[in-house]
């Protein structure tokens, strides 16, 4: 199982190209199940996630084709020919994202078979609005042997447009039910519905494809079904977490780094929580240009959903927290069970306690190296950060965490000056 292993202390600088985010690619890789024309998608991450994902859709009878074989960032998808509805345990069981399949599925071939999902230990994520929805939209399911079994009823096997006022925001709910209603008899009105720039990303390629959909970013989404989606072309949008998650690197181990190819828009609350920290930034249209020059200054924040601070970036800006001047409080209101990397910074000199959903950080002079172990996917990139602004040698492991959302992490902190390395 690889590692990695990080020699600290040394300020970043240089310059750093954001890749698609994982969060838009994994649902617009399952949009090509809505048609059989094929999909062209550039600007996608070589991460496990996608990897595993065009697994799935391949097992399902996509046919996957790399117009340039040394460039997986550029994919045609043809689901023409789709020969089994089912999204088998083997497939489903390491990412949750495999669930997005199902709506697709529902819509298109008029029945569903889809393992529930596993993915990263942070907390319940039901997977119930999902089903609440496409039961609105008459749909029947069944959950038996671990597998949602879903089929349509009406003569014509479609789907009917519904209203469909979910309990609480859920990103991969918003994202099922908006590729489900696009095929759907009649007008769905998806209130409540995540406002994630993912989301909207996914809502424009399905525009592109020829589906009816008003409200794009905002929390009500309607959309007017149509018997056929055909072909499109469509660019991945950056990666936020990506870009933030190098933003916080550089305030935790200090320098100055150029973030390019990102979306600046999209990290509003970020930005104002850095900028706070001490972080020094001049923003451009797609590139962010960072510096730090003095030791980071706590902050208190809370996690919620998007516009507000994000859940994905809790566990790096507690990094950086780890190593700041003063005390901070850290609320996360999204999964229960986040902050499992608490007790590797830990390891690592920090000292910092939970008390229910908060964390308290008091910050430290210095972290000292140490082995730890990444527990999920963020949990990994904040002991990297960590390990960055370390004295001495960080090894961290079970990084295959880190692979399924970072795409090529530790060749980009070399190219900014950090001495990590990969080991086997």
């Amino acid at each position: 199982m690889d590692k990695l292993k990080i020699v600290g202390g040394l300020p970043l600088k240089g310059e750093v190209k954001i890749a698609g985010a994982k969060n838009a690619a994994l649902p617009i890789l399952c949009a090509c199940l809505l048609t059989d024309q094929p999909i062209t998608l550039r600007n996608v991450p070589d991460l496990q996630d996608v990897r595993t994902m065009l697994k799935l859709l391949q097992e399902i009878g996509v046919e996957v084709h790399f117009p340039d074989v040394s460039d997986r960032h550029h994919v045609v998808l043809n689901a023409a020919n789709i020969k089994s509805s089912e999204a088998t345990y083997d497939m489903v069981k390491t990412m949750r994202a495999s669930i997005l399949v199902l709506g697709p599925l529902l819509a298109r071939m008029h029945s569903a078979k889809v393992s529930l999902p596993g993915g990263c230990a942070i907390g319940a994520r039901p997977v119930d609005q999902h089903i609440k929805g496409l039961k609105a939209m008459g749909a029947t399911i069944q959950i038996q042997s671990g597998y949602i079994e879903a089929k349509t009823n009406s003569p014509s096997g479609r789907l009917t447009g519904a209203p469909i006022l979910t309990d609480m925001i859920t990103v991969t709910g918003t994202e099922n039910l908006l590729m489900a209603a696009t095929l759907a008899a009649g007008t769905t009105i998806l209130e409540n519905a995540a406002r994630e720039p993912e989301v909207g990303d996914l809502a424009e390629l399905l525009v592109k494809m020829g589906a009816k959909i008003t409200g794009i970013h905002t929390d009500r989404l309607v959309i007017e079904g149509v018997e056929k989606l055909h072909s499109a072309e469509h660019a991945i949008i950056a990666d936020r977490i990506e870009a933030g998650t190098f933003l916080c690197a550089v305030a935790a181990a200090g320098g100055e780094i150029l973030v390019t190819h990102c979306r600046p828009d999209t990290l509003d609350a970020v930005i104002v929580k850095l900028k706070d920290v001490g972080l020094e930034m001049e923003i451009g249209p797609d590139w962010i240009k960072a510096s730090m020059k003095s030791r980071p200054k706590a902050v208190n924040f809370r996690t919620s959903e998007y516009p507000a601070f994000p859940t994905d970036m809790q566990a790096q800006l507690m990094a950086v927290n780890a190593v700041a001047v003063g005390s901070s409080m850290i609320t996360e209101t999204i999964f229960e069970n986040r902050f499992m990397h608490v007790q590797e910074l830990n390891r690592l000199g920090a000292d910092i306690a939970i008390e229910g959903n908060t964390a308290i950080a008091q910050g430290v002079d210095r972290l000292s190296g140490a082995i730890v172990m990444a527990t999920d996917l963020r949990a990994s990139a904040s002991l990297v950060i960590a390990g960055l602004a370390a004295q001495g040698e960080t090894q961290v492991e079970r990084i295959y965490h880190l692979d399924r959302g970072y795409d090529r992490m530790e060749q980009k902190l070399t190219l900014l000056g950090a001495n990590i390395k990969r080991v086997k």
